[in-house]
């Protein structure tokens, strides 16, 4: 993915947490591992989505998720995953807190996908991870 100079440093908190630090302390995630887990899954997600929708700024508070849950694995605090029949949501709105910039928060939701989100709709089957 893209690079760039950003105003905020990527850190590790005293409890293992991964987050931000920019003048104040934005946990994302609540270990290293999950953190990982999310990289892992947006790539997965990037890679099978039959369709890819970014909002952002204050249509990410309207977003509808009843009937999603949440991915236990990313250990979701400031960012977080959510996944339906069909579709995985990605919700991020740890730079929006440690900016103080709701316009920052965005999500992506990922369609096209199987219940689980673990295998593309392209007719091979893929074994799971």
């Amino acid at each position: 993915m893209q690079r760039t100079a950003l105003p905020y440093s990527f850190m590790i908190g005293p409890n293992g947490e991964f987050g931000l630090e920019a003048g104040k302390w934005v946990p994302l995630h609540a270990s290293v591992e999950g953190w990982v887990e999310a990289l892992a899954l947006a790539d997965h997600a990037r890679t099978y989505a039959r369709t890819t929708t970014r909002l952002t700024g204050a249509a990410v508070d309207g977003l509808e998720l009843d009937g999603f849950e949440e991915v236990p694995e990313v250990a979701g605090l400031a960012d977080t995953w959510w996944r339906g029949s069909d579709s995985l949501i990605a919700v991020y709105c740890g730079e929006a807190e440690v900016m103080d910039a709701p316009r920052c928060k965005t999500a992506t939701i990922y369609a096209g996908l199987d219940e689980w989100g673990l295998r593309g709709h392209d007719g091979i089957d893929r074994p799971s991870t």
